[in-house]
């Protein structure tokens, strides 16, 4: 396979990008029912209660030190249509086939109903879950980027047969299902749906500075910063034509992380540029995509 330092999508001027350490951060979920998607994501995906404010309504799960999830009690709110633009799944990456193994067995144990499918995508191994009020979930593992393979630009990735039964059987570990080394995990990436796949290509790769890793014609669009397969994508499967949000439980807030405060600021001056509309106190910034899915910035903590 290709080495990707050699073939990763590059484009004439860095200041169009965002940085390559850029990563995602903790997804924010509206939901109904606080006390039983707590649960869930504790009990069956495996994270911690990093914080809980019984105030606010509002719960930060994750794993380690890192938020993944949080939850914000929203019961006044109602489901969105299923074809309408919002969250397809939040992708949990963790460190090990190991950990993923077990993660995937607690779903499986606690909420078999819950799994929806796996894959094989040549750059990773992955298993999808719905949570109970809708969510989409994907836990995953990443091959070595040394094992990706690019072509002209963009990484091959595939949706290959993926026997969880056998994956189970080759990777859990007694250690991992006692829960004695949870390893940190984080969020990998984030895939939306949306209404068209164009305007999701102007807003993210154009405007917002992701490059494109790969691209399904007007279905999906997959893209990404520092050469990485994918830290967002987005999709028209369910919601072809979809138009802006109203208010509604499932999707409430996307983070993105960029390394420093410098970055923060020329992503800033960039979206100005464009004539997005930002909010920006000096240390997040945020702005809203076409489909009025709301988008947060910052710089990673001890960044300057």
């Amino acid at each position: 396979m290709t080495d990707t330092s050699d073939t990763a999508p590059t484009r004439a001027s860095s200041a169009d990008l965002l940085a390559a350490d850029t990563g995602m951060g903790a997804v924010t979920l509206r939901v109904a029912d606080l006390d039983a998607m707590t649960a869930y994501y504790r009990d069956s995906v495996t994270l911690t209660v990093l914080a809980s404010e019984p105030e606010a309504g509002r719960v930060t799960m994750g794993r380690g030190a890192t938020p993944i999830v949080i939850l914000e009690h929203a019961p006044e709110l109602r489901h969105a249509g299923p074809r309408q633009a919002g969250l397809f799944h939040t992708a949990i990456l963790f460190e090990t086939e190991a950990d993923l193994a077990a993660a995937v067995y607690a779903v499986a144990s606690r909420h078999p109903q819950s799994f929806t499918g796996s894959a094989d995508h040549l750059v990773s191994k992955a298993f999808y879950f719905t949570d109970p009020e809708g969510n989409g979930i994907e836990l995953y593992w990443d091959r070595q980027r040394t094992e990706w393979s690019w072509t002209h630009g963009q990484v091959d990735m595939a949706t290959l047969a993926l026997d969880p039964n056998a994956f189970l059987q080759q990777n859990i570990t007694e250690e991992a299902l006692a829960g004695t080394a949870l390893r940190p995990a984080s969020v990998g990436h984030v895939h939306l749906s949306v209404g068209d796949v164009d305007s999701a290509h102007r807003f993210y790769v154009e405007q917002l500075g992701f490059e494109t890793t790969t691209r399904f014609g007007p279905q999906a669009l997959f893209v990404s910063a520092g050469g990485y397969h994918h830290h967002m994508a987005m999709n028209t499967w369910n919601s072809a034509g979809a138009g802006r949000r109203q208010l509604a439980l499932g999707l409430g807030l996307v983070r993105i992380e960029v390394p420093t405060g410098d970055d923060l600021g020329a992503l800033g001056e960039r979206l100005g540029h464009f004539g997005v509309a930002t909010r920006d106190d000096g240390r997040v910034l945020g702005f809203d995509d076409p489909w009025l899915n709301q988008i947060e910035v910052t710089a990673r903590a001890g960044s300057k």
